[in-house]
């Protein structure tokens, strides 16, 4: 399905075997006006991100935004990583970088295979009520960029599944899904917490 983003299914440099298991159970999603009615009225980073991770029934921790500043890209959710460092845009190591570099989305259902930083998946990301699969690895990610109207990037949006191995990750992420986290990316423009003035406030 096409994007106003671009859509980056399987790069052939890295991913020539996307994963096609489970690609029959797409995650449940609310329609588009109830992901725009509930992430609009999420007035918090944390909310917002929650929000998310419900939408796309995935643990908080598997949900990331960051915000873009002078060239790096900057954790706002997971809490745990905001001091953990941050991701120069122009490295070519980092999938968050490269959707921010490219402004395309991007899907891997096969992300284990996927060169790339593993740096931030090595820190310990607890939650209240979440076990010791937090600090499994990726298998499988949706990435989206934060577009403002000038189409200059804000921010990146990522959401992923978290397992041991693939089979324990759960359903494909699907282009719908992918569609769905684009309008996330849409109502996150407008949010304050990307702002980088009030962010620095």
């Amino acid at each position: 399905m096409g994007s106003r983003f671009g859509c980056v299914l399987n790069d052939p440099m890295t991913d020539k075997s996307h994963s096609s298991q489970n690609s029959g159970a797409a995650t449940a999603v609310a329609p588009d006006k109830s992901i725009e009615f509930v992430l609009k009225h999420a007035a918090t980073p944390e909310q917002f991100c929650t929000a998310l991770a419900k939408l796309f029934a995935v643990r908080t921790s598997e949900v990331a935004l960051m915000r873009a500043d002078n060239g790096l890209l900057k954790f706002v959710i997971p809490e745990q990583l905001k001091t953990a460092g941050s991701i120069p845009i122009s490295s070519s190591s980092s999938v968050a970088a490269h959707t921010a570099a490219s402004k395309k989305t991007q899907l891997f259902n096969n992300f284990a295979k996927v060169k790339h930083a593993r740096v931030f998946e090595t820190v310990k990301i607890t939650t209240e009520g979440q076990d010791q699969s937090e600090q499994a690895a990726i298998q499988k990610i949706m990435s989206v960029p934060v577009l403002r109207s000038d189409n200059k990037v804000i921010g990146v949006i990522q959401v992923s599944r978290k397992a041991f191995d693939l089979a324990a990750a759960g359903p494909d992420f699907t282009p719908e899904d992918l569609q769905q986290l684009e309008l996330a990316a849409k109502v996150a423009c407008k949010m304050p917490f990307l702002d980088q003035k009030s962010a620095r406030k």
